[in-house]
């Protein structure tokens, strides 16, 4: 079992920035890759940024590239999400997730692929 637990979510307004980070317990050392993604009401689950645990490859959606920046602390079992140039379209609430296994994903983006998750962590971008 792997136990994710989010924060530095909050408000912020269009332009500006913030850093999520996702702490991670338990069998850590067994899952491969960790991601985050959004979900707005009324939308679907959208995956943000994802990274491999083992070679650091990073992957992100098309709505948040060259804005958005995961990264890995092994040492600290810790993703984080730093998340510039702020656009309205980016609230949501932001979750944490990791892979249940050592595999390589078909589509690291894919929510449907990953095992475990965090409470979430709300963000808010007003324009």
């Amino acid at each position: 079992q792997v136990q994710l637990v989010e924060s530095g979510g909050g408000s912020v307004q269009a332009g500006g920035s913030l850093r999520l980070s996702c702490e991670a317990s338990g069998y850590i050392y067994s899952s491969n890759a960790m991601g985050w993604f959004r979900q707005a009401p009324g939308k679907e689950r959208e995956g943000v940024a994802s990274i491999y645990r083992r070679d650091g490859r990073t992957y992100y959606g098309d709505s948040v590239k060259g804005r958005f920046a995961i990264s890995l602390d092994n040492v600290k079992n810790t993703v984080y999400l730093q998340m510039n140039s702020l656009k309205p379209e980016d609230t949501a609430m932001y979750y944490c997730a990791a892979v249940g296994g050592m595999h390589t994903l078909t589509n690291p983006l894919s929510w449907a692929l990953y095992n475990y998750w965090g409470q979430g962590t709300q963000v808010t971008v007003s324009s």
